[in-house]
């Protein structure tokens, strides 16, 4: 029989033995490291857009494109190529987005010059010109947006954004016409412009004409 003494010694042991096991699982190394905290984010960490804001442009992770002529106008150069090599879904994905990147630019100047006006009409005035480029650009991509859809046989994509054209430019200007000819040539209008006869002499509209919001992706 054990006697109370050695009994409790043996309970003192044990204890001291589990409290050295507990205190080394705690000091090592894959224990340390498993409890570390993860590191702050550096303050200049790049942070995601978020996707529900529609003022702002969205690069997608294939082209990085930005909000930029240069970033549109490389867009446009995308496209070029993908349609000389029939690869009509490329050029349609890279011509939406170059005309969103030209239309917010374009919205986002004249915003800035409304907010000039009367305070600096130099700024004003710099920051108007830089919409109505834009605009022009931006007409420019939908025009190549509607004829790769015609391409594609697909009329009923091409006939709305031809209008809008139509309506941004005006009939009587180069791409206004050229987007009427592509109405005519669709059979959604039926008469020709210019008519046969017809000097050709109208009074023409001396910008594109830039968007008061967003113009919706096609």
């Amino acid at each position: 029989m054990i006697s109370a003494g050695t009994q409790r010694f043996l309970y003192h042991s044990c204890i001291t033995l589990f409290s050295a096991i507990a205190a080394m699982t705690l000091l090592s190394p894959s224990y340390v490291q498993a409890q570390t905290p993860p590191a702050p984010a550096t303050p200049n960490q790049a942070q995601p857009i978020d996707p529900k804001n529609p003022n702002i442009i969205q690069p997608s992770a294939q082209n990085n494109s930005v909000l930029s002529v240069a970033g549109g106008q490389r867009l446009m150069s995308e496209a070029s190529s993908a349609i000389s090599s029939q690869n009509y879904d490329t050029a349609v994905k890279k011509l939406q987005e170059a005309r969103q990147v030209f239309n917010q630019m374009s919205n986002f100047y004249q915003q800035l010059a409304g907010n000039f006006q009367g305070i600096d009409n130099r700024i004003a005035d710099s920051q108007r010109k830089k919409a109505l480029d834009t605009a022009q650009m931006r007409d420019d991509a939908t025009y190549q947006l509607a004829l790769v859809h015609r391409a594609q046989n697909k009329p009923e994509l091409a006939v709305p954004l031809l209008v809008q054209i139509v309506n941004s430019q005006n009939p009587t200007r180069d791409l206004g016409k050229k987007a009427y000819q592509q109405l005519f040539e669709l059979g959604f209008v039926d008469a020709p412009f210019p008519r046969t006869g017809d000097t050709g002499n109208a009074p023409q509209r001396s910008e594109a004409k830039p968007p008061e919001q967003s113009t919706p992706k096609q």
